[in-house]
């Protein structure tokens, strides 16, 4: 998750400020057609998912109603929206302790998740054009999906150290502490756009990293679960500036500043670590008909305000369509922390994780699309990937010896490893606002258990090395 394993996971005050005085929500991740010129044809962060206009809601579908259509939204350019997503896997082994070992999101066995039910509200601003624009958005989530998204960026324990960190990020830790749902602020952030050249936009606040292929918000995967580089190898978040600006109709650029994160710029606050700067970076080449991209992001940055040893990521997505139904997308990170304290070793170590992943998505239909992934991904040093993710996630310390959402003595562990994975799925969409998601998932493990000397077996409640998850989920868009 992009910063659970070790429970990882700017503001420009004056150019926040100015955005903030204005508005308190934010350009939604897809922009509305009523509201912005046509978006530009590049696609800054390779994600042009985040663009589409929404679809009709179920809301409206039924009862005709659309509180979008009230004339204080439309005179303002104001979006309000939302979706409902959860579903049930079924784990073979039926593991004692409910969990999928470490699986997250769709992360608990045999029982029903409501994993997302979020609500936002934003104003668009323009992508093009000589005027000035402001907005911006912002989120709040409930459910299962909760506590792999919140601000970790200042974790239970110092990361180079080991020892505990007296004070967290408040921004939306422990809002609701159940050991299974949560309250996440995934995003609140301002966005101008700045008529330069051919128009640059500029966030500031909490928002979504814009690195990688597979993203948070449950209506844009087509998966239910997601891929070990998603869920451990990047962050989910940011608290920074960040600008994106389209050189030509083939190529742009992003780039921008992180802070308020004891973990290399990743998933900070508004109240923590405000003194860790660090970069973002990406470009983005896209052909003349816009069938294949080449994304390139990444972020560096020192570890947390005491310690300026380097946290960094790149991430490489390839996205081409072979013909007009069928799509592939490759993808390879690479990740380095260094002086981190990993696995409960008493010595620091300069960490590293990496590995690639692909998608084949085949749309038999408009509404009928079935895929397949497959990934391998390398946790050098046993700092990234821990099992069960939510128990990591909820840890109090670096041993792990207390928290909230364990049972009895559960524990997580974290051991260097290859992870592999395998997933065949289906999107069948009966109505514009519902996705029905039917996913088997395989998964497996190359370890060495450092207490036993034997096979690493994370999964069937620590006797398992390997796992096969059925699984179907649905998404409702309001």
């Amino acid at each position: 998750m992009k910063n659970i394993p070790k429970l990882n996971k700017p503001l420009i005050m004056a150019t926040a400020s100015g955005f903030l005085s204005l508005t308190m929500v934010a350009t939604p991740a897809f922009a509305l057609q009523e509201a912005t010129p046509e978006m530009t044809d590049v696609d800054v962060n390779a994600k042009e998912e985040q663009y589409k206009e929404p679809a009709a809601g179920v809301i409206k579908d039924l009862t005709n109603y659309d509180v979008n259509d009230t004339k204080f939204l439309k005179d303002y350019g104001i979006l309000v929206g939302g979706w409902a997503n959860g579903g049930i896997t079924y784990n073979t082994h039926n593991p004692a302790n409910g969990y999928n070992g470490p699986v997250t999101f769709s992360d608990r066995s045999n029982v029903p998740q409501l994993n997302q039910l979020n609500m936002y509200v934003a104003r668009a601003v323009a992508t093009e054009g000589k005027k000035w624009d402001f907005g911006g958005r912002f989120d709040v989530m409930y459910g299962t999906d909760a506590i792999f998204t919140q601000a970790y960026g200042v974790g239970a324990y110092d990361v180079n150290t080991g020892q505990t960190h007296s004070n967290r990020n408040a921004w939306d830790l422990n809002l609701l502490t159940d050991p299974t749902y949560g309250i996440a602020l995934p995003q609140a952030y301002a966005e101008a756009y700045v008529p330069i050249g051919n128009g640059l936009n500029v966030k500031a606040g909490h928002f979504y990293t814009p690195i990688g292929y597979e993203v948070v918000t449950a209506p844009d995967n087509f998966f239910y679960s997601h891929a070990y580089t998603m869920q451990y190898g990047e962050p989910f978040t940011h608290t920074g500036v960040m600008g994106n600006y389209a050189v030509d109709k083939n190529w742009s650029a992003m780039g921008g500043v992180t802070t308020a994160s004891s973990t290399g710029g990743w998933d900070g606050g508004f109240n923590q670590g405000l003194g860790n700067w660090g970069g973002l970076f990406g470009t983005t080449w896209t052909s003349d008909d816009k069938g294949t991209s080449a994304n390139v992001s990444g972020t560096y940055a020192g570890t947390s305000e005491q310690n300026s040893s380097p946290w960094a990521l790149y991430s490489v997505v390839l996205k081409h369509n072979v013909t007009e139904k069928t799509h592939l997308i490759v993808q390879h990170d690479h990740g380095f922390a260094n002086n981190i304290y990993a696995n409960g070793q008493a010595n620091s170590v300069d960490a590293q994780w990496y590995g690639i992943n692909t998608h084949t998505y085949y749309d038999i239909k408009d509404n009928l699309s079935v895929g397949i992934r497959g990934e391998w991904f390398r946790d050098q040093n046993g700092f990234r990937v821990c099992s069960p993710g939510r128990v990591s996630a909820a840890a109090s310390d670096y041993n792990n010896t207390s928290n909230y959402a364990a049972a009895g003595s559960t524990a997580a562990s974290c051991v260097a490893s290859s992870w592999y994975a395998f997933t065949v799925g289906m999107n069948y969409k009966p109505k514009k606002w519902l996705n029905i998601r039917p996913n088997v998932r395989y998964d497996w493990v190359d370890g060495t258990d450092p207490t036993t000397g034997g096979a690493y077996r994370p999964f069937g409640n620590g006797n398992q090395s390997s796992q096969i998850l059925m699984s179907t989920d649905m998404t409702i868009t309001f």
